[in-house]
């Protein structure tokens, strides 16, 4: 069985992990397997998001909706209050990018470090897992490129 908890709370992972155990239990799964961001995925994601704002010169809400993203009422309230501020008013990028990531990827979400907060206390033993977390390595910031992928080695019949 697999899940992929990529911005949950936490506490799904506990729901996942008890339910790879009850399943294992029945017979019904031989492995669970949870996909998630890794620690350097977590670890990177301010700086990555800040460079996606800085390489696509995001100044405003109006550049982010010609970027498809459309904040909410609660968000733009946000990220206003950091930029009007009367100490240390922040540069709209880096206000948006503060907010976006604590708001999304924050300490309470579903990463690698709060899976294996569960799995070294025994959630979900005796079910064998396959955790898989995704590192920052795996982010690309270039639309065009292109994955390389290695042939099969030649077989002679």
């Amino acid at each position: 069985m697999l899940e992929i908890e990529w911005n949950n709370k936490d506490p799904f992972f506990d729901r996942d992990l008890e339910n790879f155990k009850r399943l294992h239990a029945e017979g019904a799964i031989s492995v669970g397997i949870i996909v998630t961001r890794g620690s350097s995925l977590q670890d990177e994601m301010r700086s990555m998001v800040h460079r996606f704002t800085q390489e696509r010169n995001v100044q405003s809400f109006d550049d982010l909706k010609t970027l498809g993203l459309n904040p909410t009422r609660r968000q733009i309230n946000a990220v206003n209050k950091r930029v009007n501020r009367p100490r240390n008013p922040q540069p709209f990028a880096e206000a948006w990018t503060e907010h976006f990531v604590s708001d999304k990827f924050g300490a309470a979400t579903t990463h690698w470090r709060k899976l294996m907060d569960r799995v070294d206390r025994g959630v979900g033993n005796p079910c064998p897992l396959l955790l898989i977390g995704l590192p920052a390595s795996t982010v690309t910031f270039d639309p065009h490129a292109k994955i390389e992928v290695e042939d099969e080695p030649e077989t002679e019949e």
